[in-house]
């Protein structure tokens, strides 16, 4: 059963290849865990007791709340598709209370700080330089995801109306502006990867392309943003989307309507956009803080 509910996200849910794999792994270790616990093999076999037993495992093992209602969220989706398909007559979730997590802001770098992150520190040959600077530039001037970038190809790109298209979570397109700047150090990329790669075979006509000519794996883009944060002392975490979550509250502080913040973020849900409501009302109380001198 969890190999057709995993074929019904790929095929009729459309989810990405990276969801698909987090679901499959949360539901085997569940079923891993029922064979060793209770030499159990159907998962539809399992009631709230076993998985409130696998929740207090999870919590002693060290696995924090977040990951753990991710986890029971899946398990939750695999139940209804099974009562749909007659596999199952009631969800045994219903009785599973999940933890309680505590709000968590998006980390992001403060505005002064952003020239620093975006200037390539490392020497490199011309066209890594330039392809790490453009990654730098994309991530954080459109607030693209990561799997966007990646999968981000040369047509998708029009310079003439300065925007590119971006096919984001679930299939959907969306269009987004590009900032002068951000068509500059593109356009610099362009005829150096055009040179670059005279002799050499690319891929699918994909914009950021590693050394082989092959699209950009995941792992080099986190390594490029990765190594350009550390210079940034206001962000937390280190990863590629910290450049949007960062793109999302400089336009939030700046005055841009939350709605067009939606729009350019490919949110379902305005929901989704409004946590980075707080952390312009965090930033405010900190400026309050500092220099009011009744504070």
């Amino acid at each position: 059963m969890i190999e057709h509910f995993i074929t019904h996200l790929q095929k009729i849910k459309k989810y990405s290849e990276n969801t698909t794999v987090s679901y499959l792994n949360d539901l085997t270790q569940f079923s891993n865990y029922l064979r060793i616990q209770y030499q159990i093999e159907d998962v539809c076999k399992s009631n709230h007791m076993m998985i409130r037993s696998w929740v207090v495992d999870m919590a002693k093992e060290g696995v924090t709340p977040r990951s753990i209602n991710r986890k029971l969220s899946a398990l939750n989706s695999f139940f209804k598709h099974a009562m749909k398909n007659g596999a199952l007559v009631k969800n045994p979730m219903k009785k599973v209370v999940a933890p309680k997590v505590g709000k968590r802001l998006p980390s992001y770098v403060m505005e002064d700080e952003m020239p620093k992150v975006m200037k390539i520190q490392l020497p490199q040959n011309d066209y890594t330089q330039s392809r790490d600077e453009l990654i730098m530039y994309l991530l954080y001037t459109t607030g693209m995801r990561r799997s966007e970038l990646i999968n981000l190809r040369i047509t998708d790109i029009n310079l003439s109306r300065k925007d590119l298209r971006v096919i984001g979570k679930g299939k959907k397109e969306r269009i987004i502006p590009i900032s002068a700047d951000s068509i500059s150090v593109l356009k610099k990329y362009i005829e150096i990867r055009n040179h670059h790669f005279t002799d050499k075979p690319v891929e699918d006509n994909f914009l950021i392309l590693a050394e082989s000519g092959r699209k950009i794996n995941p792992r080099s883009v986190y390594t490029v943003v990765n190594r350009q944060l550390k210079s940034a002392n206001s962000a937390e975490k280190k990863s590629p989307h910290v450049l949007r979550h960062s793109f999302a509250t400089h336009l939030l502080n700046n005055g841009a309507d939350i709605n067009a913040i939606k729009e350019i973020l490919g949110h379902a849900n305005l929901s989704a956009t409004q946590v980075y409501t707080h952390n312009s009302i965090e930033r405010l109380k900190e400026i309050y803080g500092k220099f009011h001198p009744k504070a």
